[in-house]
């Protein structure tokens, strides 16, 4: 195995930052993360998951912040008005941590495999990349991302031009793909009741 530009990246090294700060339209503007799963809140079920596998842990939301600060967990605003996506969740969170990497994942993805932080790590370790995106042996799933905070001022930048789009940021960096094709499940997002009343069913049949 070929070493990369990254050293050895512990887990205490990592944030992982829940990204709860959309308008949930789909969800008739319901705030996806406390919509209810089996009988509780999707960022529960992603808290859950995630807890084990990061020296911190971050919520970005921009509302009900109350409601999510009694998960325990400190509460990250976006610093851009007017719900700018998920790339205004990452320069918000790179403010704030206290580790040199940021982990990211959707608030409305109950999924996450127990491995989820160390198989990025992986795949930024053994390449020359900056950053890791998962790949669910399909596409990329943008929105799962391992970053170091040094690029916070790169992509403030980019904001600043009035770009939003996540996958032309990328296309501005190095990227590597962290393969998750044994698991494209991981990445099933609730984005309707409809998705979240399909999903108990299976869950209750299994």
């Amino acid at each position: 195995m070929s070493e990369g530009i990254h050293d050895r990246i512990s887990l205490d090294e990592v944030t992982a930052v829940i990204l709860a700060g959309g308008r949930g339209r789909r969800m008739g503007g319901m705030d996806k993360g406390l919509v209810d799963l089996e009988k509780r809140p999707l960022i529960a079920h992603v808290l859950n998951a995630i807890v084990p596998q990061a020296g911190s842990v971050l919520i970005n939301a921009n509302r009900n912040a109350e409601k999510y600060r009694e998960f325990g967990y400190r509460i990250v605003s976006d610093t851009l008005d007017d719900y700018q996506g998920p790339l205004a969740g990452f320069v918000s969170a790179m403010a704030v941590a206290s580790t040199p990497y940021i982990v990211t994942l959707p608030c409305d993805g109950p999924l996450v495999p127990t491995d989820y932080v160390q198989r990025m790590i992986n795949a930024l370790e053994m390449s020359e990349n900056e950053i890791a995106v998962a790949h669910d042996g399909d596409r990329i799933q943008p929105v799962y991302a391992l970053l170091p905070v040094g690029l916070m001022s790169d992509l403030e930048a980019f904001l600043a031009e009035g770009d939003r789009k996540i996958n032309l940021w990328y296309s501005r960096r190095h990227v590597a793909l962290a393969d998750f094709s044994d698991c494209p499940e991981a990445f099933r997002n609730i984005n309707t009741p409809g998705e979240r009343d399909r999903l108990q069913r299976e869950r209750a049949i299994t």
